[in-house]
């Protein structure tokens, strides 16, 4: 990708090195080999004339801490909207959801909302960035929504932008930037406020192919310095970036 703000190469110098620096200085004992995540018999349906239609079948799945699951399968396979259980995104679902020791099932709607805010970040197939917003407002969003004090969301955007090697485009708007770099500000905005679980929805799918393997590489970066990330892609590629890949067809988890 042109232009030498698009760094992602972890070399010691750079924000992102450091983060997979700070990852492998980190003790063996620090990983914690419980399930971050845990889905029992998740289901979810659509009621039809001859009786429901299933997007989701008896779905159960552990993820591991720092763990990089890839969730793969034809269209209409229910990949999204699995993400979107995991996500908090979509609460229509039956079946039992433990994230990080909470029993999502058993969350009201407002408190599945905040579980959400303190533990999930995305990243869309479109940034979904505001038009109307620089890169660094747009940086500062999130963090105003989880009531981040001015002076800790300034230095909070201020460290993303250093890590991320956007300063020099802080002050331009989304459309003055390539589709690699907004996707690009659209992962930093994800991760602002250092969130355990990263979910990405076809995040190379509006990328040429050079864009997207920057991308991947940065969320390898991510997932070293200890993110734990579910994608979801129908790219062979992305998926050699993760650690395993999970297979779905008609809504069953298939192997």
């Amino acid at each position: 990708m042109s232009g030498s703000w698009f760094q992602v190469s972890a070399t010691p110098g750079d924000g992102l090195g450091k983060l997979a620096l700070e990852a492998r200085s980190l003790a063996p004992d620090t990983w914690n080999p419980a399930p971050m995540i845990s889905l029992s018999n998740i289901e979810k349906s659509f009621p039809q004339a001859d009786g429901r239609l299933y997007v989701l079948r008896r779905i159960s799945l552990d993820v591991a801490k720092g763990d990089f699951v890839t969730i793969m399968g034809p269209s209409g396979a229910g990949k999204s909207t699995l993400l979107a259980v995991l996500g908090m995104l979509d609460g229509d679902w039956t079946g039992e959801y433990q994230l990080h020791d909470h029993a999502v099932h058993k969350l009201k709607h407002k408190d599945r909302i905040a579980l959400g805010k303190q533990y999930v970040g995305f990243v869309f197939q479109q940034y979904h960035l505001i038009d109307d917003l620089t890169v660094a407002e747009n940086l500062a969003m999130p963090l105003s929504y989880r009531d981040v004090k001015p002076d800790d969301r300034e230095a909070a955007v201020a460290d993303t932008l250093d890590r991320f090697g956007m300063v020099a485009k802080k002050n331009l708007y989304p459309r003055q930037l390539s589709g690699g770099q907004q996707q690009l500000v659209a992962v930093a905005r994800a991760v602002i406020h250092r969130p355990s679980l990263l979910l990405a929805d076809e995040p190379t799918g509006n990328l040429h192919s050079s864009q997207g393997k920057d991308i991947m590489q940065l969320f390898r970066e991510l997932n070293a310095a200890g993110t734990t990330i579910v994608q979801v892609t129908h790219s062979e590629d992305n998926a050699k970036f993760g650690k395993r890949v999970v297979q779905l067809r008609d809504g069953w988890i298939v192997d």
